[in-house]
């Protein structure tokens, strides 16, 4: 058996829990990560090749982690939006130009961001306890007490917080025995690469039709990453049919403001829910990330939001330690909880409304969307306030931003 004591312990060295590891890595907490994978499984996840739209905002807690310079490289920019619904006259752009900006957002592989936060974790002063799996979990009234399993050793280790960041399938939050409150939408993701006759010109596309929305970001040149949503039957069939007859199909569903599209990557499909876990907080312990929230991939908010989670919880934590105040108290930890769900319910509320208000054909509603689209499209006001919401700049950010 072993002892030792931190901090903050953080379960889940992924993208929130890394991140919120390099944000705490300067302050005078003491902190550590536990891994359940190690590094050359993290290579090999499936996961890390899907495509991450990284809100402006998020590229500024990446530069001020550290790990920006390392990512942008990789990282292809967003400088327009358009937005169109299919077989309807209403449309309406973004631009960064107009909005005075570089770029709205950028595309990157998860693996490549991942890649610099683990660098950045594995050069740092932050102790990582890699591969390690929880497999107890007990509160007290000044520490957490946390059990490991390393191979066939088993760590006791101790904690004043411990932030819960590992994953949609959180052992953290089983073991709390906090419910998810999951919505179905009964639709399905299709997700694949796909090569473009035209220079995308930074272009990323969202078009809505009736089965859901179809996303085409910019990843590389002549080379675009697609989030194709359709009903899970559809999906199914789309899987599996010859790339000739599934281009037919995406060109009739996109159209050629890309010229004739392909050839396609490998499809992969998930269904998409809405999970929140009941409750954000509970004794010493805090959830972040897809621990706490999964979200629908349209306008692409999920890893927009979880580090968010991370980089507010680091910014008051800091601000806590240094009023030699306990970080693990109730009190605050339910402040955190309450000030993050505003932000979760406003994202979850914006992208609730486009698929309710886009995934059918209904015609009156088809024609209020497209006056809508319309409209906005000549409302410069209307159109910087979804600018925005877009580049993740509608919350405030940290100040270490």
């Amino acid at each position: 058996m072993m002892t030792s004591d931190y901090d903050v312990l953080i379960i889940g060295g992924g993208l929130a829990g890394g991140s919120l590891a390099l944000a705490l890595a300067g302050s005078p907490l003491k902190v550590a990560v536990v891994e359940s994978s190690t590094e050359s499984e993290r290579q090999a996840a499936p996961a890390g090749a899907r495509a991450l739209a990284l809100a402006r905002g998020t590229v500024r807690i990446l530069e001020a982690l550290g790990v920006w310079a390392a990512v942008e490289p990789k990282a292809t920019p967003i400088r327009d939006i358009h937005v169109s619904d299919r077989g309807h006259f209403g449309k309406t752009r973004l631009s960064a130009e107009r909005e005075g900006v570089a770029a709205l957002g950028y595309v990157v592989t998860a693996r490549d961001v991942e890649d610099a936060v683990a660098g950045a974790l594995q050069a740092g002063t932050v102790e990582l306890i890699q591969p390690s799996r929880l497999i107890g979990l007990r509160a007290g009234p000044d520490s957490v007490h946390v059990s490991l399993r390393r191979g066939e050793e088993t760590l006791m280790l101790s904690a004043r917080l411990v932030a819960g960041a590992d994953g949609s399938d959180s052992t953290v939050r089983r073991l709390l025995e906090i419910p998810q409150i999951v919505r179905e939408y009964r639709q399905t993701a299709l997700v694949f690469e796909v090569t473009t006759e035209l220079d995308h010109r930074n272009v990323a596309y969202e078009r809505f039709t009736s089965s859901g929305p179809l996303a085409v970001l910019p990843l590389g040149r002549r080379r675009c990453s697609v989030v194709w949503t359709l009903t899970p039957s559809d999906a199914e069939e789309l899987r599996a049919v010859p790339e000739a007859e599934f281009l037919a199909r995406l060109q009739d569903a996109f159209g050629y403001w890309l010229g004739k599209l392909g050839p396609v990557g490998p499809r992969q499909s998930f269904p998409l829910k809405l999970i929140r876990a009941d409750r954000m907080a509970d004794e010493r312990v805090v959830l972040i990330g897809n621990a706490m929230h999964q979200l629908h991939p349209v306008a692409g908010q999920g890893f927009n939001l979880g580090l968010r989670d991370a980089a507010q919880l680091a910014e008051r934590l800091i601000v806590k330690q240094g009023f030699g105040e306990d970080i693990g108290e109730p009190a605050f930890l339910h402040s955190y909880a309450e000030a993050r769900q505003r932000d979760l319910s406003s994202t979850v509320a914006f992208t609730d409304s486009l698929i309710r208000l886009f995934s059918t054909d209904f015609p009156p509603l088809a024609l209020v969307r497209s006056i809508g689209l319309f409209a906005l499209d000549c409302l410069p006001p209307a159109k910087h306030l979804l600018a925005r919401h877009a580049m993740g700049l509608a919350e405030r950010l940290p100040r270490f931003c």
